[in-house]
């Protein structure tokens, strides 16, 4: 059987309200970052997702795995916690819109590097087609 989860957390990222929606899908995170203007309302924020869920791009899916919580001591758990905030970055939901970027950044470099090739070659072609004009009377 299929377990899907959803999430929605909306923030203020200045000048912004910002919209992090997360999916699980048998395990796998995936994660989409929705840019609100003004601060939204709750009907606002259901009817944008009702109309344009279809439209949201996911990042890759990520694994998530989920660790048995202990009581720990609260002076523990502070320590832990410093320790870990150093370790790298945050969340898996961040992780996953960091990969979801690297994924676009690639996607746009290599069409930028097909544009400059073809140019290029247009460029060649148009030269030798000159050069085939210059010398079509000798």
């Amino acid at each position: 059987m299929q377990k899907i989860e959803n999430r929605l957390t909306v923030y203020f990222d200045e000048p912004f309200w910002v919209g992090i929606y997360e999916r699980v899908l048998d395990g796998e995170l995936e994660v989409s970052k929705i840019t609100f203007g003004a601060e939204p309302k709750d009907y606002e924020v259901l009817a944008f997702l009702m109309e344009r869920h279809g439209e949201l791009r996911f990042s890759p899916p990520v694994d998530v795995s989920v660790k048995e919580v202990k009581n720990l001591n609260p002076k523990r758990m502070q320590r832990s916690l410093r320790r870990h905030r150093d370790a790298g970055m945050g969340t898996k939901s961040q992780q996953a819109l960091a990969a979801q970027r690297e994924e676009q950044k690639a996607g746009r470099k290599e069409r930028r590097r097909d544009l400059r090739e073809e140019r290029k070659r247009q460029q060649f072609l148009i030269k030798q087609e000159k050069k085939k004009q210059r010398h079509r009377g000798r």
